[in-house]
Parts: structure tokens; sequence; C-alpha cells
């Protein structure tokens, strides 16, 4: 199995939710990760975020969703850590 670690998003996303709460809500889809979110543009009704998603065991499929449930848009995938694991039976 490959699980994902870490994974760093180019997200467009609008103005509400804030930061905070899309960080947050972000965090609440995948289980026992870190979200980091840097405000890198901002116009008139959107802005462009950095996020930075750590965790042992990410869900990229749910991280998605939860973005595009707050009007958000994936832009690109900048950065990925995986690492496989084996299992020793």
């Amino acid at each position: 199995m490959v699980l994902v670690k870490r994974i760093v998003l180019d997200v467009l996303k609008p103005h509400q939710p804030n930061a905070l709460e899309f960080s947050q809500t972000i965090a609440a889809a995948c289980n026992d990760c870190q979200v980091h979110l840097t405000v890198l543009e901002m116009d008139e009704n959107t802005e462009t975020v950095e996020v930075v998603i750590t965790g042992n065991a990410i869900k990229f499929d749910d991280i998605q969703l939860a973005i595009s449930d707050m009007g958000g848009s994936l832009h690109s995938i900048d950065q990925v850590e995986v690492q496989s694991e084996t299992n020793d039976a």
C-alpha cells in the first residue's frame, strides 16, 4: 500500500469561507492531518491559496470534495510526498 504523507495544492477559492474556515473544513475531511494555508493572491472575488496538508494517510478524494463543496477549484497539485507501507505478515 502507498500512503500519501504530504501534498501541496494550488487552489482558487471565493472570499467566503475565509482562510480559517476553509482550512478547518479541509482538516475535518481528513483523519489526523495538519493543514497550512497561505494566501498568495487576492482579487475582487477570489483568493489563490497554497494548501499544504500533512498526515499519515491523506485521502486526496476527500480533500478534493471538501474544496469543491466550499466553492473552491483545484488548479494543480504542486508537490506530493508518498511512502510505501510494507505488510509484514
